[in-house]
C-alpha cells in the first residue's frame, strides 16, 4: 500500500471517529435535556395575580351602609342618590357602586366620615293593626309609629309579625345578628298562642305537629298543646322551629280552623312579658347573646 492509500484510509478511519464521537455526544445531550418550565402567557394572558387590596371582595355601595347600621338599604340608596354620599373624594350617585371589604375606600355621608353605628337590640309588644314595614305603600300605620319621638338610630325589623298578629317583635341595626335569629336552620323557637273558633280534639293537635299539605307545602309545629278552652273556642300554644309566611294561619286553615288571635309569646328564652301593648325596651347584651345558644335541630 502506498503513502496516499494509506493517509486515504487514515483520514477515512478519523473521519469515521469523528462522526461516532459527535453521534454519542448527541445521544448524550438528548438523554440529559430536562423538560421546559412552563413558557410565561403573553402579555394579557391569564396570570397569577399577587394578593393584594385589589383583589378584595366588592359590594354595593347601598348594601355597605346599611351593614354599618346607618340605615336600611332603600334608605341608602335615597342617601346616594341625592347625591349626599362621596367615595374615595368624589360623590357617587350609583347604589350598586362597587366598594372593597377591606375598608380602604374612605366613605362620607354629608361630608362626614362614616362610623359603624352602635349596636342596639330591641324588642316591641306589636299592637294589632299595624304593618311591620319602614313604610307602606297603602299609607296604612307601621310598627315605628311606636318609636316616634324616640330618638332611635335607625333600626330593622327582625322577622315579621302580620297586621293582624301582635305581640313580641324584636328590631336591630346588627345584619349579623338579625340573620342568626331569622335563619330557619339555627335560629331559635318562637311560641305563640292562638285564639281559635273550635275546641279540637287530641287528633287535631296531632296532626298539627304531623304536619299537614296546604297549597303544595307541608306544614307543621314543632309542638301544640291546649291552654284553655270554652264551649265554643281556645287558646293554644303553638311553638315553630321555621318561619314561614303566615305558617300558623295557613297550618290551622288547613284542618278548617280559624284564628281569631295571634299572639307571639316568646323568641328562645326571651319572654314578652308584661311588657305593654304598643311599649319597647332594649335587650341587655346578655339577653341578646342568649337568643344564639337557643338553637334547635330538625328532625331527620
Amino acid at each position: 500500500m502506498d503513502e496516499g492509500q494509506g493517509r486515504a484510509r487514515g483520514e477515512g478511519q478519523d473521519g469515521r471517529d469523528a462522526a461516532a464521537r459527535r453521534r454519542g455526544a448527541e445521544d448524550r445531550t438528548r438523554k440529559e435535556v430536562k423538560p421546559r418550565a412552563p413558557r410565561a402567557p403573553a402579555k394579557g394572558g391569564l396570570r397569577n395575580k399577587p394578593a393584594n387590596a385589589s383583589s378584595a371582595p366588592r359590594h354595593g355601595l347601598a348594601r355597605v351602609l346599611s351593614k354599618q347600621g346607618l340605615c336600611s338599604r332603600t334608605e341608602a340608596a335615597r342617601w346616594i342618590q341625592d347625591g349626599r354620599v362621596e367615595v374615595a373624594g368624589r360623590i357617587v350617585r350609583d347604589p350598586e357602586f362597587p366598594i372593597r371589604s377591606d375598608g380602604a375606600q374612605r366613605i362620607l355621608v354629608d361630608g362626614h366620615a362614616i362610623d359603624a353605628a352602635p349596636r342596639l337590640y330591641l324588642m316591641l309588644n306589636k299592637p294589632r293593626g299595624l304593618v311591620t314595614s319602614t313604610q307602606d305603600e297603602r299609607g296604612r300605620d307601621t310598627v315605628y309609629r311606636c318609636f316616634d319621638g324616640a330618638g332611635l338610630p335607625w333600626l330593622a325589623p327582625v322577622g315579621r309579625l302580620d297586621k293582624a298578629s301582635e305581640g313580641l317583635l324584636l328590631f336591630s341595626n346588627d345584619p349579623a345578628w338579625a340573620a342568626g335569629i331569622t335563619d330557619p336552620d339555627t335560629g331559635p323557637l318562637k311560641t305563640y298562642h292562638v285564639q281559635i273558633d273550635t275546641v279540637p280534639d287530641e287528633r287535631v293537635l296531632t296532626a298539627l305537629v304531623d304536619g299537614v299539605d296546604a297549597e303544595g307545602e307541608r306544614l307543621r309545629a314543632a309542638s301544640v298543646r291546649m291552654l284553655r278552652s270554652g264551649e265554643r273556642n281556645a287558646w293554644l300554644e303553638i311553638v315553630l322551629d321555621e318561619g314561614r309566611n303566615r305558617q300558623i294561619r295557613r297550618l290551622l286553615a288547613a284542618v278548617d280552623i280559624a284564628v281569631l288571635r295571634l299572639v307571639r309569646v316568646a323568641i328562645g328564652e326571651l319572654v314578652l312579658g308584661e311588657l305593654p301593648k304598643g311599649q319597647w325596651r332594649l335587650l341587655e347584651l346578655a339577653e341578646a347573646q342568649a337568643l344564639f345558644s337557643n338553637v334547635h335541630v330538625h328532625d331527620s
